[in-house]
């Protein structure tokens, strides 16, 4: 049996053909044009699944199931997108219409929730008995899965770990709070942070790294300025990791899990992230002389969505 994984997106649908094992078989992609009703959509991502199972070699009969991780709040119960700001999605009956298409159980969770799931089974959390899973990207999202399994919460909503207040009265996020752990720790934060660095230190490495365009700041130019020793890069490269570092001591704390994974863009700055935040999160711990959750990157890159929402039906 192999099992069909679907990463939707606002830009792009992913799909994979996944074996038990966790390897992608095939997949195709299209783009998601959120723009269209949702019925257009999701008709998309079946007949996307349908060409990537005809190029797996594979028939509808040996499929288990579709898994579905979508940018938002799902009912896993009913198989309702409760909803994906991305989308404009708000109580979409997702499974009933996939199943239109292709007769099969499907499965729907967050896509950070699925992309931990992968690599608690075949990544950086594999074998473990809990762990948690950061995607450090445009925003933070987070993945809880305990034993093999993944946790939502009772309402779905309990892998939201970029919306923890991390700064009270801090900077306004998106989702209308206020100083969320995202707006201080995900990609977008770091060219945030970046460019202010720069209208303070103009003659810094990071002015120079982006040509002194401001709009060309993102987390690479900082942490490759910060790598090189320039004194603007390191002061946002510690501020950054303080505030990472926080935020996975509140995890730690509230959660004690076995392992936390750091993926995303951000964690392609590979061991210069990996051992700073390594180093620093002890030194928050509630007991000093008892042991904390390891912190792993994540191994699976992109490939950990497509795993992971196949996953679900295993």
């Amino acid at each position: 049996m192999v099992y069909i994984g679907i990463d939707l997106g606002g830009t792009n649908i992913a799909v994979g053909i996944v074996d038990e094992k966790g390897n992608i078989l095939a997949t195709a992609s299209t783009r998601t044009m959120a723009e269209r009703p949702y019925q257009d959509v999701i008709k998309d991502m079946a007949m996307c699944a349908l060409e990537a199972l005809k190029k797996s070699g594979k028939a509808v009969d040996e499929v288990h199931s579709i898994g579905v991780g979508v940018p938002g709040v799902a009912r896993a119960e009913t198989g309702v997108v409760v909803f994906c700001t991305n989308l404009g999605w708000a109580e979409v009956p997702l499974r009933e219409e996939m199943q239109k298409y292709i007769n099969k159980p499907v499965h729907i969770d967050n896509d950070a929730t699925v992309a931990g799931l992968a690599e608690s089974l075949f990544g950086g959390s594999a074998a473990t008995h809990s762990s948690v899973f950061l995607t450090l990207g445009t925003g933070v999202g987070g993945g809880i899965v305990i034993e093999g399994k993944p946790w939502s919460g009772y309402h779905g909503i309990g892998s939201e770990v970029g919306h923890m207040t991390l700064i009270a009265d801090g900077i306004q996020c998106t989702c209308g709070k206020k100083g969320c752990m995202e707006r201080y720790c995900s990609a977008t934060a770091i060219g945030r942070m970046g460019r202010e660095a720069m209208e303070k230190y103009p003659d810094s490495l990071i002015a120079i790294n982006c040509g002194g365009n401001p709009e060309r700041v993102n987390a690479k130019v900082v942490f490759d300025a910060a790598k090189a020793g320039d004194k603007a890069g390191l002061q946002v490269f510690h501020d950054y990791v303080k505030y990472l570092s926080l935020g996975i001591n509140s995890i730690i704390t509230f959660f004690d899990p076995q392992v936390i994974v750091l993926g995303g863009g951000v964690s392609a700055a590979g061991d210069f992230l990996l051992d700073a935040v390594r180093e620093a999160v002890p030194k928050l711990r509630l007991f000093q002389a008892l042991p904390c959750a390891k912190i792993e990157l994540a191994t699976l890159g992109n490939s950990a969505g497509i795993i992971g929402a196949a996953m679900l039906g295993r």
